[in-house]
């Protein structure tokens, strides 16, 4: 049974739906929001209900889902909180679906606005909760005051909350900001303070948005008067290094829009054909756009590129007892490790990259702590989130009852090793985004996040700004992970090849003394190109090592593409790789090539296993292509 306070309000909103020009109403825009919840929604106006909150799964989701946006708006959220807190309000975020991400309220209030709705994880779509704040905003995209009985449920006509939009520089809603009170003057004239501190607090998180976004381009602030432009720039333009235009704030849009009839595309056609030079250089006269004037500073692209060392040079006449520039970047690698410097590695396939990275955790402080390795492009994408960031018992379909610890965890307090991470999946770029941002890690499946010391690093041999300019790799990560740059030379650049070698058979013979190579061998592997870099060398002398029963390795115990007239140095991949293939690669180069723990590993009999390597044409490096399986 309705309250009499319900059932009235209920009635209010039926007299003035019916007969709204005989029944005094709210503003235009609330009574079409109740016409939209009633007609459309079908929601009920007496309902005592309060809003849909998220689980703590779900949460987490969207939270990580716009973490950038949520940690722009962070100091702001604090600041806006400090000047309205002992009025009693509080402050919300929420996503451009309505749902609140992040909040701000006194120890003393937080139990009443707990139960008045305004809480962490609440959705406040116009479908589900009608006519509110922050529905209001998601449907016009504009401020609004929507005051206590201006609500169409009665569950919320308690309530008083001034929301207003923030928007991304591409013009698309990221946000909402609303401020709210679980009790207020009946008088709405009494929120006009507030709408203006919303205001303002929202263009602010917008335009510490608009900058984050545009760290790569060119920017100009703008402002009317000169007094305001380092302190308060109220337009915002961005463009790239040939005169596009990228993005707008929302009073920079508007001005364009105003003086121009249209959004224009390119710089020039604001303020010239010469913009690009201009814009560039010292100016301090005001530009002209239309009939108005404002002055401007122009920031350059503030893109960080990391440190990098170069170490394929040309060749030099050293001693080939060793490679100086691997010796060189290794120990300036180790300096930039120990003060918590992500490394990046990169260089070709089979370089050596997951060697340095272990030489590089073993030469450091965190020697005696974990070195773990994942290789990104060996695992399919669901396998890689549950072996990174671990699940919660029963997380999924075919989870470990118990749960499964993630490599993060596993490598705290020392050196998480991420190898081809150009290729891990974006949506785990952005859960790892989010480990290096604040260091903890959230298990698939569970709401509880864990505290974890990890220093990174991580390889590839991809061009990761290539894969961020594909829209393949996030460009806010690569700024994290960046931080030093170290290119390692291909092994046909290498002075120290047959050095590298001697090392390499010595550790495949392990206890037993290793055979030296003839000079032929020596001239073979001089002469050679190595598309496959060491992981080809080190298979090459695997091979070697197994046919040879002396004490010293000749032509013919190398493979036929190293003797003269022989086949190439690599087989053919097949024409589609797939999962499967780099899940399999991975196994076995884990496992020494050897068949019978690589199929142990993969839960595979030894004889499927030689199946799936016929079939991804994958060849042992003891066998010859075309040699038959053992049955």
């Amino acid at each position: 049974m309705l309250s009499a306070q319900a059932h009235h309000h209920a009635r209010a909103i039926d007299q003035a739906l019916r007969a709204p020009l005989r029944n005094p109403g709210p503003p235009g825009r609330i009574l079409e929001s109740w016409r939209r919840s009633f007609e459309q929604h079908h929601l009920d106006p007496g309902c005592l209900q309060g809003p849909r909150i998220l689980s703590r799964y779900e949460l987490r989701q969207h939270q990580q889902a716009a973490e950038d946006f949520l940690r722009v708006a962070d100091g702001e959220l604090g600041a806006l909180h400090a000047r309205i807190a002992a009025a009693d309000y509080c402050v919300l975020l929420a996503d451009a679906q309505g749902q609140t991400l992040d909040y701000r309220v006194s120890d003393r209030l937080g139990e009443e606005c707990r139960r008045a709705g305004l809480y962490l994880g609440t959705c406040w779509s116009e479908q589900e909760e009608g006519t509110c704040g922050v529905a209001a905003v998601l449907t016009d995209r504009a401020p609004v005051t929507v005051h206590k009985a201006d609500h169409f449920r009665a569950a919320f006509t308690g309530l008083t909350c001034t929301a207003a939009p923030v928007f991304a520089p591409n013009g698309e809603l990221l946000g909402v900001l609303d401020v709210s009170a679980p009790r207020s003057p009946d008088d709405r004239r009494s929120q006009l303070l507030i709408q203006q501190f919303t205001r303002d607090s929202a263009q602010r998180i917008e335009n510490a948005y608009f900058m984050h976004s545009a760290q790569g381009d060119w920017v100009l602030c703008g402002h009317a008067q000169a007094s305001y432009l380092e302190t308060q720039p109220e337009w915002l333009l961005a463009w790239d290094a040939s005169g596009r235009l990228t993005g707008f704030n929302r009073p920079a849009r508007q001005l364009c829009l105003e003086q121009l009839g249209y959004l224009p595309q390119r710089l020039e056609e604001l303020f010239g054909r010469d913009a690009v030079t201009r814009l560039r250089e010292d100016d301090p006269e005001p530009l002209r756009l239309g009939e108005a004037h404002l002055h401007a500073r122009v920031r350059a692209p503030r893109r960080r590129v990391g440190t990098v060392i170069p170490l394929v040079r040309a060749q030099v006449d050293i001693e080939p007892e060793q490679e100086p520039r691997v010796t060189l970047a290794l120990a300036t690698a180790q300096r930039l490790h120990r003060h918590g410097l992500p490394i990046l590695v990169t260089g070709e396939t089979g370089t050596g990259k997951e060697v340095f990275a272990r030489a590089l955790h073993q030469g450091g402080d965190r020697s005696a702590k974990p070195f773990v390795a994942l290789n990104c492009a060996a695992l399919p994408e669901s396998l890689i989130e549950s072996e990174l960031f671990g699940h919660a018992p029963g997380a999924f379909t075919g989870a470990q009852r118990q749960g499964h610890v993630g490599l993060i965890v596993v490598a705290d307090g020392g050196t998480l090793f991420l190898d081809e991470i150009g290729d891990m999946p974006l949506v785990l770029q952005t859960r790892l985004l989010r480990v290096l941002a604040e260091g903890e890690v959230l298990p698939v499946g569970s709401a509880q996040p864990r505290r974890v010391d990890v220093r990174l690093v991580c390889a590839t041999h991809r061009d990761l700004a290539e894969r961020v300019a594909a829209g393949l790799f996030r460009e806010d990560l690569l700024y994290r992970l960046n931080g030093a740059v170290f290119q390692l030379p291909p092994l046909r650049e290498r002075a120290d090849r047959l050095a590298l070698a001697r090392r390499l058979l010595a550790e495949e013979c392990g206890d037993r003394p290793a055979p030296d190579l003839a000079p032929q061998v020596q001239e073979a592997i001089l002469a050679h190109d190595w598309p496959g870099n060491v992981r080809e060398l080190r298979n090459v002398l695997r091979y070697a090592c197994a046919l040879c029963d002396g004490a010293l390795i000749s032509l013919d115990h190398l493979p036929a593409s190293l003797r003269p007239g022989g086949a190439p140095a690599i087989e053919p991949l097949p024409a589609v790789d797939s999962p499967e293939r780099r899940l399999i690669l991975a196994a076995l180069v884990r496992h020494r090539w050897k068949a019978i723990p690589t199929a142990r590993a993969l839960g595979i009999s030894r004889a499927t296993l030689y199946r799936r390597l016929k079939l991804h044409g994958i060849v042992m490096p003891h066998r010859q292509p075309g040699d038959q399986e053992p049955a």
